[in-house]
């Protein structure tokens, strides 16, 4: 299955998912054809069977035959594993980018949308940015800089975006989409080991690496219009990827309209205190959790905090930052506006902030004032970053699965 193919295969399980049907891929069929060359995936051999003592369900061994995974070695039940591609074998048929490409914040403006959201990342002094419309698309991307091999990841069921390390145990792990689902959320594979990985904590849950966790790197899901005011001299990721598609178009009309997930893909208890795919800044320090749910903080808009004992900050501005799940094109959404956490250190003196117009706050220590992205824009500090802190824009049902013991800021 070639390139332009795999992404027609993306967005018709969406679409046929959507609209309530069950999709499949026989062996040795393929949508129509492109003119992109075949993506091949390094893949270990098949080996042996699991014990006698160990069975997978009919359901799971069908789409699993050709994997070489360690399945007794876990940290989950197997049954809370789902098949979100009905395939022979359904790894990668949402293809990875391996080898992503990136232009500079004038060259993308040709074609990004100031409305549209994507994940903001900075590395030893490089900032990045991915669109959501092309992460939506391929899930994961294994990238590298300046010698440090990362891999950004989304999984749109979950609106979850993370970037980690993609080192483990002294290898370098190429990340794909396994074609399995567990709460909703994309299960990763790596095809040193075909182990299984879980992309919104990212810890290995079966296989050889079970119980490995990968260190994750702090992001922001922020608009393209202040990515770029932001960042003039940073760098968007291209749509040149290969496929030749367009990613103009919407895959997920409709989702976060929906009152919960996908029946087929979420089937545990739904937290009632928030609508399910209500966004939340979900915050991590350490093991110590907490969500901030949009519907709350978006009154205060400026929130002073402390988690396991580090002060943290988390900020929301209405920012006209289109939903990615509305609207059949990209950018077309309704206004969601923009959650947002850093740590209120700055050298010895601790922060407390207040909201001071609409997408800039002032500290009550200094009177300084900062953008959005955590940068002194005046007063004593000008010139002052803030670091964030790790952070997630989920949805409430996802953030409630994986975090059900966390509290949550009211």
């Amino acid at each position: 299955m070639n390139r332009t193919a795999v992404v027609f295969t993306t967005i018709t399980v969406v679409a046929a998912v959507l609209a309530g049907t069950v999709f499949s891929i026989a062996a040795g069929s393929s949508p129509p054809r492109g003119d992109a060359p075949a993506v091949t995936a390094a893949r270990p051999s098949p080996a042996a069977p699991p014990p006698a003592d160990f069975q997978l369900s009919r359901e799971l061994a069908a789409v699993t035959s050709a994997w070489p995974t360690d399945w007794a070695r876990r940290t989950i039940d197997l049954d809370e594993l789902r098949i979100g591609i009905n395939a022979t074998d359904p790894r990668d048929l949402i293809q990875p980018l391996d080898q992503p490409t990136y232009e500079s914040v004038e060259s993308a403006s040709g074609w990004l949308i100031d409305r549209e959201i994507g994940v903001s990342l900075e590395l030893n002094g490089v900032a990045r940015f991915y669109p959501l419309r092309i992460l939506t698309a391929h899930e994961v991307v294994n990238d590298e800089l300046d010698g440090l091999p990362f891999a950004v990841t989304y999984c749109p069921l979950c609106n979850t975006a993370v970037a980690f390390d993609r080192r483990v145990d002294g290898q370098v792990l190429r990340f794909g989409v396994s074609g399995l689902l567990r709460k909703s959320d994309l299960v990763m594979w790596d095809d040193q080991t075909v182990s299984l990985w879980q992309q919104i904590t990212g810890e290995g849950i079966v296989g050889a690496l079970a119980g490995n966790q990968l260190e994750t790197l702090p992001t922001a899901t922020v608009r393209w219009g202040d990515f770029k005011a932001n960042h003039p001299d940073g760098e968007a990721l291209s749509q040149d990827t290969g496929f030749g598609f367009n990613y103009g178009s919407n895959a997920y009309v409709g989702y976060s309209d929906r009152a919960a997930p996908i029946g087929r893909f979420f089937d545990g208890p739904l937290d009632d205190r928030f609508p399910a795919l209500d966004r939340v800044v979900g915050v991590r320090v350490g093991d110590v959790t907490k969500a901030y749910p949009f519907a709350v903080i978006d009154e205060k808009r400026a929130v002073n905090d402390e988690l396991a004992e580090v002060p943290i900050a988390v900020w929301w501005a209405p920012t006209d930052s289109a939903n990615n799940f509305d609207g059949a094109e990209v950018g077309g959404g309704e206004s969601i506006g923009t959650g947002i956490a850093f740590l209120r250190e700055v050298g010895d003196q601790l922060l407390t902030f207040e909201p001071f117009g609409d997408d800039t706050f002032i500290d009550n220590q200094t009177g300084s004032t900062w953008s959005l992205f955590g940068e002194a824009l005046d007063g004593p500090l000008a010139g002052t970053q803030l670091e964030l802190a790790f952070h997630q824009n989920e949805f409430w049902f996802a953030w409630s699965a994986f975090n059900p013991d966390s509290p949550v800021y009211e």
